[in-house]
């Protein structure tokens, strides 16, 4: 049987020629019945024994792949493919008072969920993500006595992007319990309210009347103790920092 020749370029978004580019030919079933690289000026060409719709699938370092439809006749078929670049997407991780986070964990989900890649920032910080497919993505960063933040980041088809990541540091509030009179520690349910009213955390004294909230958000609060007449007093927290706060119950 005859074959007919299909060729055709690999060139970029730019123009410039594409070489070593892989090329794969299937049939309308899906059979490979072809495969080949372009050469370093860009040229490709495959004999085909059948006539008929075909699919090209084109695949190169550093472009996202692309798929193309081929009518194969009697005369073959000339079939030019253009890649478009993939893109990039970097950073900072930085503290509230903007130093570099170093050792911190930074993850990018596709809109799957699936993880694509991750990554640990430097001493200076910093993150990258190359290869990248356009489309929407969730950058999660987290780190040690920081915490966590996810968001969404949309990466374009080309180029790159630049998202910073600031990572806020809960504060840890600690406190006693105690009488007014003797001093003597007690055992109480102590509650943090926010500015709007909304139980924050809430927690029991030890029996040494002492207790404490971990990874408490800046803001101002409301900390309450009962089980003796309760106690209502305003406590303002300032994020990363350690608050000492002792509250004193009467009979």
């Amino acid at each position: 049987m005859d074959s007919s020749l299909i060729r055709g370029r690999v060139v970029g978004a730019d123009g410039a020629l594409i070489g070593r580019a892989a090329l794969t030919l299937i049939d309308s079933a899906g059979r490979q019945v072809g495969r080949t690289t372009s050469e370093v000026d860009g040229t490709y060409h495959f004999n085909v024994a059948a006539s008929g719709g075909h699919v090209l699938i084109v695949t190169a370092p550093r472009h996202q792949p692309q798929a193309v439809t081929v009518m194969v006749d009697a005369n073959g078929a000339q079939v030019d493919v253009m890649l478009t670049g993939t893109s990039g997407l970097s950073g900072l991780v930085h503290s509230a008072g903007g130093a570099p986070v170093a050792s911190a964990a930074v993850t990018l989900a596709d809109g799957r969920g699936e993880v694509v890649a991750s990554r640990v920032t430097g001493a200076d910080g910093c993150y990258s993500f190359d290869d990248l497919v356009a489309g929407s993505y969730t950058l999660a960063v987290s780190a040690p006595a920081l915490r966590p933040v996810a968001m969404t980041v949309v990466v374009p088809a080309t180029g790159r992007v630049t998202q910073d990541v600031e990572l806020a540091g809960g504060a840890r509030v600690r406190g006693v319990v105690r009488t007014n009179g003797s001093g003597r520690p007690v055992e109480a349910r102590v509650t943090l309210v926010d500015a709007a009213g909304t139980v924050v955390a809430a927690t029991s004294t030890e029996a040494d009347g002492s207790y404490v909230f971990e990874d408490v958000p800046e803001g101002e609060y409301t900390i309450i103790a009962t089980g003796y007449p309760p106690a209502a007093s305003a406590l303002r927290i300032a994020g990363g920092n350690q608050s000492r706060h002792d509250i004193e119950l009467s009979f």
